[in-house]
């Protein structure tokens, strides 16, 4: 009877750390997203910079790495540090070797008078940079957007698919000799209204380089425009639920301390 007067003291509710990550990950999932796709993006950069100051060591770690998800043809690559900012086959077979086999072109990383290829192809780096800039410019709008349908995206993905099956098959007849090498079919459709450097090869300001800018900018416009909608929903889900778990752990303790607290009156 002594503690009947007592009152049943309640302990603050603890969050796992497991909770409290998920918990802010649902909240700051676009914080995530811009320091670990901005990394990715960046690291590529860094391959000619590291080449270029002599630590070819961590330049080379980065160009291997890349190339399980890239072709890093050098003639479809940027290069930085350099005389020009791209090179055609020729030129590069020259500094190279004379080989049209793209097995053998890529491993070429550049020297110190071309300067040094960016770790993966302009293709790649306008689909993942546009990708990370179209998803922080979505966030701060997304109230104001509305999710594009399944078949937007297709239609922003059709191009690069168009583009790079086309180039795909081009070069079955080898580097620099198939139909998107010269485009003879392009000059014709246009009559020749462009400069020739426009129409052959593969140098910034030709036609296959522009149509693989553009596309990799398309698909990251449609990929952020389509997916992150959903991705902000799953991630704000998360965070209610474990909103929700905190409260009904409160709950289970109020109910608890009201049970224990009418015994002890008892």
């Amino acid at each position: 009877m002594g503690m009947s007067n007592v009152p049943h003291e309640e302990k603050p509710v603890t969050i796992s750390p497991i909770d409290r990550t998920v918990a802010w990950l649902g909240g700051n999932w676009i914080v995530m997203f811009g320091f670990v796709v901005g990394f990715l993006v960046a690291l590529p950069f860094l391959a000619p910079f590291f080449m270029s100051i002599g630590w070819s060591v961590p330049g080379r770690i980065i160009y291997f790495i890349y190339s399980f998800v890239c072709h890093q043809l050098p003639e479809r690559s940027f290069f930085l540090f350099g005389t020009k900012i791209s090179f055609t086959v020729p030129e590069i077979q020259a500094a190279y070797q004379m080989s049209f086999d793209p097995m053998i072109l890529r491993q070429f990383v550049g020297n110190l008078e071309m300067g040094w290829k960016v770790a993966w192809s302009d293709r790649m780096v306008a689909m993942f940079s546009s990708l990370w800039l179209f998803g922080l410019v979505w966030y701060p709008l997304r109230n104001h957007i509305r999710r594009i349908p399944w078949w937007g995206l297709i239609l922003f993905l059709a191009p690069m698919v168009i583009d790079g099956s086309s180039h795909a098959v081009s070069d079955m007849a080898g580097i620099g000799a198939g139909f998107r090498d010269t485009n003879l079919w392009l000059a014709a459709l246009t009559h020749n209204l462009f400069p020739s450097t426009f129409y052959a090869g593969d140098a910034i300001g030709s036609f296959n380089s522009s149509m693989r800018l553009l596309t990799g900018v398309l698909f990251g416009l449609g990929t952020v425009w389509y997916t992150f909608p959903f991705l902000d929903e799953a991630f704000s889900s998360m965070s209610h639920v474990v909103e929700y778990k905190r409260q009904y752990q409160e709950l289970i303790q109020r109910e608890k301390a009201r049970i224990l607290s009418g015994a002890s009156h008892e």
